[in-house]
């Protein structure tokens, strides 16, 4: 059974950075692809971004140029670097593949 378990969350003051890790456990994590989403309080939650079993990347207009995805295949890891990161960037951010969801890890930008 599938598991994902994301960490790296966070508080970050405008501008700053932060990399979210995703883990994945016991799938066939190696042939397809990830997508990473977040929930802002009051919000539906959306894509922010994917990369698929290609290693093809897409992201949402809201953080192309300042969001970047990468996987690391011996650790089943996909992470989300997140640059020059935006009070509207706060959310709780989820890794998915399929139909399952990690628990999320909270991203705060404040000054």
């Amino acid at each position: 059974q599938l598991q994902l378990v994301e960490s790296g969350g966070g508080l970050v003051q405008p501008g700053g950075s932060l990399r979210l890790s995703c883990v994945a456990s016991g799938s066939i994590f190696n042939i397809f692809g990830m997508e990473w989403y977040r929930q802002a309080p009051g919000k539906e939650r959306e894509l922010v971004g994917s990369i698929d079993g290609d290693d093809n990347i897409k992201f949402a207009d809201s953080v192309k140029g300042r969001f970047t995805i990468a996987r690391d295949f011996p650790k089943n890891t996909v992470f989300l670097q997140m640059n020059s990161l935006k009070f509207e960037d706060t959310a709780v951010y989820y890794c998915h593949q399929g139909s399952v969801w990690g628990q999320g890890t909270q991203v705060t930008v404040s000054s």
